[in-house]
């Protein structure tokens, strides 16, 4: 007989002994480091405080320089246009061959003069720091933290090398052709091949000897507020060619560049930077880092390895945040929930637990259903009771203790996500469902009544005035469950498999701290659990 199923005869006879006894508990599961919150909650947001004085500042200087900066920035696009249309003129959109000779001579010089021109009418005083490698000594450059779109700065710097993008943005009007002149990748999001095609492109460009310019990516795929650098994209380093780390940082005392989900629009980071007397940013170009043969073939141990060394150069720390996260936090408030309760750190958690986005996401559904009528879009104890249509009892507070990782009191999304993933789905088997529908059934006739339910409820809850209709009703399509009936609500909430097997090892726990001759007794004595006849149960311990 498996543990399950002796633990439930035991039950069975016991009702409800040690339930209240926190002493007989079983141990709590162990936390793994690595599931740990992260150092930074929430590197997608970004509140900056402006005062009174800094106000005044920021509309006495804009009277002046927000006028002039917009009629400098737009006279200098307009110089650049007839160069990068020189430089793309019948040229395809999406390149097969790089652009030569004195077209690309004269055009890379005057654009990258104008470039610099654009930046510093904008306001931008930039210090570059370290030497620029050779397309031979670092085919791609990897730029980080990404905060905003100015960080275009970098691409100026290094020479105006090749970047990924989106195929929309080639066709905007004037910025379009700027785009085509530095031989972008394109990404279109409508062909399924594009993932494969853009990765073969990286291969054949960073791979052709200096024949293609240098690609310059930002790895962290979305911007964040410099706080940590989140998960890189492995894009960049599956060629296995070495790279050179690009940092960035904007030392300024007033912040009106950082563009995150949460924060300040583009036209208003635009007209607060160009109120600004000046700002600026450092650039940083590292020493080329070299993949050995392991990095080489495991793009992300590579993409690893360099995102923690500019991390240490830089002085913040790493999280396994991505975009799938941003994409998260806006589904989050759309359900009413506070945006920070959607980030999981979506990496780290589909790795480590063969999670999928259709699948958190579905998961997020749920949990919104329990904490919206919350404060703070987090779960306690009452909501968590309520959504399980179950009263507050020593066997629930165990449960929910699993869930609640930090012991704060209260679970959060991802802490729910960890807690079905590692706790209820695993517990949520063909044999604990069959083991419990067999303590539901005491009649063994393979239905279970409202009363069988609720007698068996109220003792391993030890509630004896528990109602339990409404539960019923749910699970229940006419006056009595069947099998059919509690398999499929139990595979559709996971979280009552749980509640099941911690009531088994409450009672596990008190049966066997009492004498011996007491825990031997129950054993083959326990026909309303298994319907097996006492000759087979005693055959199966025999072969045990």
């Amino acid at each position: 007989m498996s543990r399950c199923a002796q633990a439930a005869a035991v039950a069975a006879t016991v009702p409800a002994a040690g339930v209240g006894n926190v002493g007989l508990r079983p141990p709590m599961v162990p936390r793994q480091a690595s599931f740990f919150p992260p150092p930074v909650p929430n590197p997608f947001v970004q509140q900056t405080q402006i005062g009174s004085a800094r106000r005044v500042q920021i509309f006495l200087l804009g009277i002046i320089l927000l006028p002039i900066r917009v009629l400098l920035v737009a006279l200098i696009l307009l110089l650049a246009w007839p160069f990068a249309a020189i430089s793309t003129v019948c040229c395809p959109e999406k390149l097969t061959h790089p652009v030569t000779g004195w077209r690309r001579k004269i055009t890379q010089t005057a654009l990258k003069f104008l470039g610099r021109a654009m930046f510093f009418s904008m306001g931008f005083i930039v210090s570059v720091k370290g030497r620029i490698a050779s397309p031979l000594e670092a085919p791609v450059f990897v730029a980080a933290p990404h905060s905003t779109f100015f960080d275009g700065i970098a691409c100026v710097v290094a020479g105006l090398p090749s970047m990924v993008s989106r195929n929309e943005n080639a066709q905007v009007p004037l910025i379009g052709r700027m785009l085509r002149a530095v031989q972008p990748i394109l990404v279109s999001r409508v062909d399924p091949d594009s993932r494969k095609n853009t990765i073969n492109e990286i291969i054949k460009r960073t791979t052709s000897g200096g024949e293609w310019p240098q690609i310059l990516v930002f790895p962290e795929g979305t911007c964040t507020n410099r706080s940590c650098l989140i998960t890189f994209k492995p894009g960049a380093f599956i060629p296995g060619v070495p790279v050179q780390p690009v940092l960035l940082r904007y030392p300024n005392k007033l912040d009106t560049v950082t563009w995150t989900w949460q924060g300040y629009t583009f036209i208003q980071l635009c007209m607060l930077t160009f109120c600004q007397l000046f700002t600026k940013v450092e650039v940083e170009f590292m020493p080329v880092q070299v993949p050995n043969d392991e990095e080489k073939n495991d793009p992300v141990l590579f993409a690893n390895k360099v995102r923690n060394v500019m991390a240490e150069a830089l002085g913040i720390p790493v999280t396994d945040h991505t975009y799938e996260d941003c994409r998260l936090m806006i589904s989050a408030g759309q359900l009413t929930l506070p945006m920070e309760a959607g980030l999981v750190e979506f990496t780290k958690i589909s790795r480590k637990l063969k999670l999928d986005w259709d699948g958190v996401r579905k998961q997020l559904d749920e949990y919104a259903s329990i904490a919206s009528s919350s404060k703070g879009g987090r779960i306690g104890i009452d909501e968590f009771a309520k959504y399980l249509k179950l009263p507050v009892s020593d066997v629930l507070r165990q449960l929910f203790a699993l869930f609640d990782r930090n012991h704060d009191g209260s679970i959060d999304f991802r802490e729910y996500v960890i807690g079905l993933a590692v706790l209820c789905n695993p517990a949520n088997t063909e044999e604990i469902i069959q083991v419990a529908f067999k303590l539901f059934d005491v009649d063994e006739d393979g239905y279970i009544t409202e009363e069988e339910f609720s007698t068996i409820l109220q003792a391993s809850l030890g509630v004896p005035d528990l109602d339990v209709s409404g539960l019923f009703k749910e699970i229940a399509q006419g006056d009595s469950i069947s099998y059919e009936e509690f398999k499929s609500f139990a595979l559709r909430h996971p979280e009552y498999a749980k509640i099941f097997t911690t009531y088994l090892d409450l009672q596990t726990c008190h049966v066997f701290s009492l004498p011996k001759e007491v825990q031997t007794t129950p054993s083959i004595a326990s026909n309303k659990v298994s319907p097996e006849k006492h000759e087979e149960s005693a055959s199966d311990k025999k072969d045990d």
